[in-house]
């Protein structure tokens, strides 16, 4: 009989290979992970500005400077590079009517599609 401890070539490759596709498996998931994080981040973020400009126009009690204050395209934002935020403002009138819609829309690097939010003012 042949007595011979250790591992044959077969076995060393097989383990290798294992080895090799739990590996690849880890990096492969390590690496989805790490841009589902940062693309979340840069959702959040474009969602904040969006939502920062809503309440801003929610909470202006001048009603009528609506239109000059804030209907504008802003793209300087020191944390934020690449982000645009564009907010348009819509009066509707009629004989007993008088209201603004406003529409705050956010595009930047990282954002699968352009994060729109919409709020309506009435005139006091």
């Amino acid at each position: 009989m042949n007595n011979r401890s250790g591992f044959t070539l077969i076995e060393v490759i097989l383990a290798l290979t294992i080895l090799l596709v739990v590996m690849m498996m880890l990096a492969s998931t390590t690496g989805k992970t790490v841009h589902t994080a940062a693309t979340g981040a840069n959702q959040e973020a474009g969602i904040q500005l969006a939502m920062d400009r809503v309440e801003k126009v929610r909470s202006d009690p001048n009603y009528s400077g609506l239109d000059t204050a804030y209907a504008k395209t802003e793209t300087s934002f020191p944390t934020l590079a690449g982000f645009t935020r564009v907010t348009t403002i819509v009066r509707t009138t009629s004989s007993n009517n008088d209201f603004k819609k406003v529409t705050v829309t956010v595009t930047g690097p990282g954002l699968t599609s352009p994060i729109v939010r919409t709020v309506t003012v009435a005139a006091p």
